[in-house]
């Protein structure tokens, strides 16, 4: 009892942090992505910082339903400690942008269940689930590229990327970028597949940044591989 009182506490007291912390102009910001928080992420990783890891608090943190301690609960807890179907259930209702990508980023890829979570999102209806399963497959392009079948995720991104909503979209195109990058036997077929479907031709992209449609992603990165 004495523990959960404690608990309790802390929540409250991050709570109240978290709300001296916001700013209506990052939260401004913020919504246009869809993302309903206002703390300046450089503050909220120093108090995560301060806190350490504390599984028990991130969990109650989670069950706040609010955005900017969600973030925060992702950077204290112990990936490793979460079942698989707690992991599922957490995607599920993760409901803004950044906190679905922190999740599967920071807690889901370090997981002891990130594969057979990654199967089975990979396939799920939900295209904003199946995002989350794309990313995690975009990883092992790179890392475990042995365990995918590139041709038939060509296949599959060719046939279905250019009407996927957009998070799915997004996903499918990082996975196309990657297998081009990594995969120089791929490359020409991932470049063709972009060139052809034109998905993200013309994000804005502020300078000096590189663009996030593949064929330019593709050469851009491979230029400076070969540079190194």
């Amino acid at each position: 009892m004495a523990d959960a009182t404690l608990t309790e506490t802390t929540v409250a007291e991050v709570m109240g942090e978290l709300a001296a912390l916001e700013d209506p102009k990052i939260r401004a910001v913020n919504e246009k992505h869809g993302d309903d928080h206002g703390v300046n992420l450089g503050k909220l990783r120093a108090l995560a910082k301060r806190l350490k890891t504390q599984q028990e608090l991130a969990r109650r943190l989670w069950e706040t339903d609010d955005t900017a301690a969600r973030l925060l609960a992702l950077l204290i807890c112990r990936p490793k400690a979460f079942e698989r179907d707690e992991l599922d259930v957490m995607l599920r209702e993760a409901g803004t942008p950044k906190v679905h990508d922190w999740l599967v980023n920071y807690v889901v890829k370090k997981s002891l269940h990130a594969e057979e979570l990654r199967l089975t999102w990979f396939a799920d209806p939900d295209p904003v689930v199946a995002s989350a399963g794309w990313a995690l497959t975009t990883e092992h392009v790179a890392k475990r590229p042995e365990a995918l079948d590139l041709v038939a995720l060509l296949d599959t991104i060719e046939a279905e990327m250019k009407d996927a909503p957009d998070r799915l979209q997004w996903a499918m195109n990082h996975c196309l970028a990657q297998i081009g990058i990594e995969h120089a036997e791929h490359r020409a077929r991932a470049i063709g597949i972009g060139e052809r479907l034109k998905v993200l031709e013309d994000y804005p992209t502020p300078p000096g940044c590189t663009s996030p449609f593949a064929p330019i992603w593709i050469n851009e990165m491979v230029r400076r591989q070969h540079d190194k």
